[in-house]
């Protein structure tokens, strides 16, 4: 039988008496205790519901009917390995391939994707990890995140795509002369944890072609930003334009609504190159009939109920309230975004668009307690960060906002107050 549920301290005092401190808890000083959630909601111990605006893995919505029914039926029948003939995995694979190019045909499934690194050859290409340990390897070169807000190259550059690619053709020139190889370019298809960045349509392309002219191939990691979230595609590489394709794609993350599943997708030239090194690849859970069987599931409710579109809709309504909110409130220094990946980008002042980080973080402090769940990225934390289910509506969106209005009206108020209590006291 299972114990009887533990109050919220007594899970917390557990937790840090038996879990690794590495392991980060939102609102760490006040965590919230999830105990179930359904489509967009997330709901406490004590039944209290939360509207949930990050949370990209439960793709179509937490504990959807049709994909927990795909799970119980096919975990009924068989779960084992790929080493098996079995209709899921080349039905999945099919079904996956009608989404992509003609190009990429040819699928490697796994059971997580990487986070970053745990691997330490992934941690060394992750700016994200290596700058907090041992710095950068000699090897490894870093582009400047295409970023028109508050990049390298601006909004107002004369032409800040060639701009950006040009960083790309310098890096790879620099390594030529030291005597290096390209293997390979790796970018988040719209950087997330970079700021909720959108790098402008034709950025790609460019980089493509001189790493590909350096023998290197593009990596477009999908696994925040796949699976219709983007709206206008079902890719979010797509935004580029029809003319450019990888030369490989990761998914994760949403490819299986909180199930772990992941896939990368190749060209068969890159996959017989692979097989010609004669390293098999396997992968114990990867490619497995249940989670082949959701992310089945996965597609069929995606397209069901029309998720894509709705994320276009419900996505530019949402970007249309916070560009309201970006007039009246001077905080409020960017709004970008596609889809329902949305990103405010928060500043101390226009001129110098300095982070405002504390603000940030004070911000969605108060929205918890006002029983919506965000959270910031980006490089200095002051990028509220929307990647909501995809289910998330028209009415979320007004609360969000409302709720937003109220929060930065009442912290201007207290900003003013502060001013006048330092100027009184001098």
């Amino acid at each position: 039988m299972r114990p009887a549920q533990r109050s919220r301290q007594e899970t917390l005092a557990l937790r840090r008496q038996l879990i690794g401190s590495s392991c980060k808890l939102f609102f760490a000083n006040d965590p919230v205790k999830i105990v179930k959630a359904k489509g967009q909601y997330m709901y406490d111990e004590n039944g209290r519901q939360y509207l949930d605006c990050i949370n990209n893995v439960a793709h179509v919505g937490h504990c959807h009917p049709d994909i927990v029914k795909a799970a119980h039926e096919q975990n009924q029948l068989l779960n084992t390995n790929s080493r098996y003939l079995h209709d899921n995995l080349v039905d999945y694979a099919e079904r996956l391939s009608k989404t992509l190019p003609a190009k990429l045909c040819v699928f490697y499934f796994l059971n997580s994707g990487a986070y970053h690194g745990h691997l330490t050859t992934l941690i060394d290409i992750s700016p994200y990890k290596f700058r907090n340990l041992e710095g950068q390897k000699e090897w490894v070169h870093v582009a400047p995140v295409p970023d028109t807000y508050r990049g390298v190259y601006r909004e107002d550059h004369e032409d800040s795509v060639t701009a950006y690619a040009n960083e790309v053709k310098n890096i790879i020139e620099q390594a030529h002369r030291r005597g290096r190889k390209i293997a390979a370019f790796f970018v988040e298809s719209l950087p997330s944890v970079g700021g909720q960045i959108i790098p402008p349509a034709g950025y790609f392309q460019k980089a493509a072609e001189h790493v590909h002219k350096a023998g290197g191939v593009f990596i477009a990691d999908e696994i925040q930003v796949g699976f219709g979230r983007v709206g206008k595609h079902f890719w979010a590489f797509q935004l580029q334009g029809e003319d450019f394709i990888p030369d490989i794609v990761t998914m994760g993350k949403p490819i299986g609504n909180g199930h772990p599943i992941a896939c990368v997708a190749t060209t068969k030239e890159i996959a017989e190159a692979f097989a010609a090194t004669g390293v098999e690849y396997f992968n114990t859970f990867g490619g497995n009939p249940v989670s082949c069987a959701i992310g089945l599931a996965v597609l069929d409710v995606i397209e069901k109920e029309q998720l894509q579109a709705h994320a276009l809709e419900v996505g530019n309504f949402l970007m249309k309230l916070l560009k309201e909110q970006k007039i009246k409130h001077p905080i409020i220094g960017d709004v970008r975004g596609s889809g329902l990946f949305i990103g405010v980008d928060l500043i101390k002042d226009q001129a110098e668009r300095t982070p405002a980080t504390a603000e940030a973080e004070l911000l969605i402090t108060r929205l918890k307690e006002e029983y919506i769940l965000l959270s910031t990225d980006g490089p200095g934390r002051n990028v509220l960060k929307f990647k909501p289910p995809m289910c998330f509506s028209m009415e979320d969106a007004k609360f969000v906002v409302d709720t937003m209005d109220k929060l930065l009206t009442d912290m201007e108020k207290e900003h003013l107050n502060q001013q006048k209590t330092r100027t009184c006291s001098t």
